[in-house]
């Protein structure tokens, strides 16, 4: 029988390949799911009969539109901008856009497909899309970061409504670029509504966003280790990255009593045995939100090692919380992480294991939570913000963050229905991707073949 499946993946993914070339991260990211839900379509032929999944990796819709403006020196700068309306069936598309070099169609499609079973899993009427732009808003003025955005959303605004597409923010989008964006949208549609998520809270915003992925990352940790009778209480952890969410995770992480040793950014990161706390913290924050500085300064500040042009990975620890970008740990990464006593990952950022490290964890037998399970806050907290923009109503901090906190231990509860094997061993891989497939494949299959 397993021959068989591998037969059917193998099949299935040559037809993506063939329909999507060049495409690296889509196919990873279609591979890992098709994998989990190939044995379960084979035991529930109505979705084999409806092909679900194959009209599920098709987009439907994709957006590609010329972004041009003007820099600070007069001349004319010209990036390209892109929407993915991946599917619909359970709510409006919802998903962030990325500003950053790296930003291509098949990144976006990888992201997109990605947040249509993590929408799915916090149980919120979303459904999945991604957006963005090969613009990089460091080393910009706010000037021109502004103009940008204003070019962008200038074309984006024909695709997106608060019944139809929300965008939010991702990397390099932050408060100030949905500021800017929600500026335009006003403008030129005349109307005030819920249309990205993010805001600012004084015009719609609300209460936990920024910190959402990050606390949700390690509400989600903190359920893993429950499964073993453990808490997060004097743990070692090591974080990547240093933007909003490490910064936030971090923030989570000491306050549940954890150490927290490592955080990074894209030239090098920081070892800090004494672990970071509050006013370390908050160094960080201003160094990053307000100074964008580079994370070497807090080695200089703090005098701890700085280790330029290396990731974390290899330094002892309890937990891993991957939070910066994709692919950020490989096979190597993985088995170094082990050898050091690292027995939990949970991602923060999106796909951030490449699939021979997740093999690693998976035959280890670690706790492994993957991105749209495990970072599936960011957007519940979104879905939020919409209930409340709908409402007119802005809620406490303290509700906002105990929705987020019971919608987390609601995806860990999924992840183990679906995921738990016969020994045992909960695979939230597995869990995380029929329990997020089966709601969306439902809707589908009711909706007809649309």
């Amino acid at each position: 029988m397993a021959d068989i499946l591998n037969v059917k993946v193998s099949e299935f993914m040559a037809k993506v390949i063939a329909k999507n070339p060049g495409e690296s991260e889509f196919h990873q990211a279609v591979k890992e799911v098709v994998e989990s839900l190939m044995p379960f379509i084979e035991e529930n032929p109505k979705y084999h009969y409806a092909k679900v999944l194959e009209r599920m990796v098709e987009p439907e819709r994709v957006m590609m539109f010329r972004v041009p403006w003007v820099d600070d020196n007069g001349e004319i700068q010209i990036n390209r901008g892109y929407r993915i309306q991946m599917n619909s069936a359970i709510g409006p598309y919802k998903g962030g856009l990325r500003f950053h070099p790296t930003v291509n169609l098949g990144i976006l499609k990888f992201l997109a497909f990605e947040q249509v079973f993590k929408n799915s899993l916090t149980t919120l009427p979303m459904g999945g899309g991604k957006g963005g732009s090969d613009f990089d808003p460091k080393g910009k003025s706010d000037n021109e970061v502004m103009r940008f955005c204003q070019s962008f959303m200038t074309e984006l605004q024909r695709f997106i409504g608060s019944n139809t597409d929300v965008p939010a923010g991702d990397i390099g989008v932050g408060g100030r670029e949905i500021g800017y964006l929600y500026g335009q949208y006003k403008r030129i549609r005349n109307e005030f509504t819920g249309v990205l998520t993010g805001k600012a809270i004084e015009w719609g915003g609300s209460l936990i966003r920024p910190e959402a992925t990050g606390y949700g990352a390690v509400y989600f940790a903190d359920q893993m280790l429950k499964t073993r009778g453990q808490d997060l209480k004097g743990k070692i952890a090591v974080v990547s990255g240093s933007g909003n969410v490490s910064q936030y995770a971090v923030e989570k992480l000491i306050q549940l009593g954890a150490k927290v040793v490592t955080m990074s950014d894209s030239l090098g990161f920081v070892y800090d045995p004494d672990g970071f706390n509050e006013e370390k913290l908050a160094f960080v924050l201003e160094l990053k939100n307000i100074r964008r500085g580079r994370i070497k300064e807090y080695a200089d500040k703090y005098n701890v090692k700085y280790f330029e042009g290396e990731t974390p990975w290899g330094i002892k620890c309890d937990a891993a919380f991957p939070c910066a970008t994709q692919n950020e740990i490989n096979e190597d990464d993985a088995k170094k992480l082990l050898k050091n006593g690292c027995y939990l990952v949970s991602e923060g950022a999106n796909m951030p294991s490449t699939p021979e490290a997740v093999e690693v964890y998976i035959e280890a037998k670690i706790l492994y939570g993957p991105g749209k399970a495990a970072n599936a806050g960011g957007v519940a907290t979104s879905g939020l913000e919409m209930t409340q923009n709908s409402m007119r109503l802005p809620w406490s901090r303290e509700e906002v963050d105990a929705r987020l906190h019971q919608i987390m231990i609601d995806i860990h509860e999924t992840c183990v229905k679906y995921g738990t094997e016969k020994d045992g061993f909960i695979n939230y891989v597995k869990g995380a991707n029929i329990g997020g497939f089966i709601k969306i494949a439902d809707a589908m299959i009711s909706q007809g073949v649309v």
